[in-house]
């Protein structure tokens, strides 16, 4: 009986979604031919001088990937703060402090490492 529901769900999606792309056709109308200057890449009068290959700096990805990882790790930061007064009933307090503390201590070495490498240094 489970394969029954997963096709029928198949189907029922996929007729859900045919009548979606269906209705927005006759509802929506169709565009016009848009014209050279909504062709060109900018609209705000303002030519493009850069070729199409020009290659982004490493450092615009090394502080996405940094600012990504450290954000991680303080969101994961707020769920333990609230539910270590929970571990604390359960006698299980020491183990979950100690746990946390290592990941603090793993983090607090990281943010050295980035400042002693000059990871954020744009020079």
């Amino acid at each position: 009986m489970p394969l029954g529901g997963v096709i029928f769900l198949i189907i029922f999606i996929s007729l859900f979604g045919m009548l979606l792309l269906f209705l927005a056709r006759k509802i929506g109308g169709r565009m016009n031919k848009p014209s050279a200057v909504k062709s060109a890449p900018y609209e705000c009068g303002i030519l493009g001088v850069e070729k199409a290959d020009t290659k982004v700096s490493v450092k615009f990805y090394l502080t996405a990937i940094l600012f990504i990882l450290f954000d991680i790790e303080i969101i994961f930061m707020y769920p333990w703060a609230l539910t270590f007064k929970d571990f604390l009933n359960k006698s299980e307090g020491w183990y979950i402090l100690s746990a946390m503390f290592v990941f603090i201590i793993l983090f607090i070495y990281g943010l050295f490492w980035e400042v002693k490498s000059k990871a954020l240094d744009w020079e």
